[in-house]
């Protein structure tokens, strides 16, 4: 099992933890994370724009002139696509982006993440983030302590201080153990962990 130590929020090492292989030390696929990454994205998508096509674009009933003898170039619609005014060409649908990834992989997908940043030296434990209050300026100083400038910081539920406290801070990201999906862990440099959500980590996903 891989021992990753546990810092206080001063930045002290304070003991270690060891981290299960099954969730943590698995082999990283990159295919599974790259599918985990465009369902995410598309899933983000809202489909909602559209234009008309020349069916569906008011007027246009009657022929422009006739068509022979005026010499210009012969018409059937005021709403035909080379005139202003007119429908779209292949117009853009409202349609639904999002599509199905299985279950196995997701979850193979979110364990490849989380060993990537253990392999890296990203994965940072926290004994707790218990803040005495909401304040920007507190959070900023542990993650000032623990060395991080962009981080997704995982939290246990209910820990509101913490979650108030990092919300306008630049590059910082909190979520909780249920929200954590592999997008967030690959974008931000940093994974910082409280130790309680460590072991809520390896009570969900092992």
């Amino acid at each position: 099992m891989a021992n990753v130590k546990v810092l206080n929020m001063s930045g002290s090492e304070v003991g270690s933890i060891e981290l299960n292989d099954s969730i943590f030390a698995v082999e990283v696929n990159e295919h599974v994370m790259h599918q985990a990454v465009v369902q995410y994205l598309a899933n983000q998508r809202q489909g909602t724009k559209g234009t008309k096509t020349r069916a569906e674009v008011r007027g246009g009933g009657r022929k422009p002139w006739r068509q022979k003898g005026t010499g210009r170039a012969r018409q059937g619609s005021i709403r035909a696509p080379q005139w202003t005014g007119g429908g779209v060409v292949f117009a853009p649908k409202a349609r639904d982006y999002s599509f199905k990834l299985n279950k196995k992989v997701k979850r193979l997908a979110l364990k490849s993440a989380l060993t990537s940043k253990v392999n890296d030296n990203k994965f940072v434990v926290l004994e707790n983030l218990n803040l005495g209050q909401i304040k920007t300026k507190d959070m900023k100083n542990v993650l000032n302590n623990i060395n991080v400038s962009k981080a997704l910081v995982v939290l246990e539920d209910g820990n509101k201080n913490a979650v108030l406290s990092a919300r306008n801070i630049p590059d910082i990201k909190t979520a909780s153990v249920s929200t954590i999906n592999v997008y967030d862990i690959l974008k931000y440099d940093s994974f910082v962990v409280t130790k309680q959500a460590v072991e809520k980590i390896e009570e969900v996903y092992a």
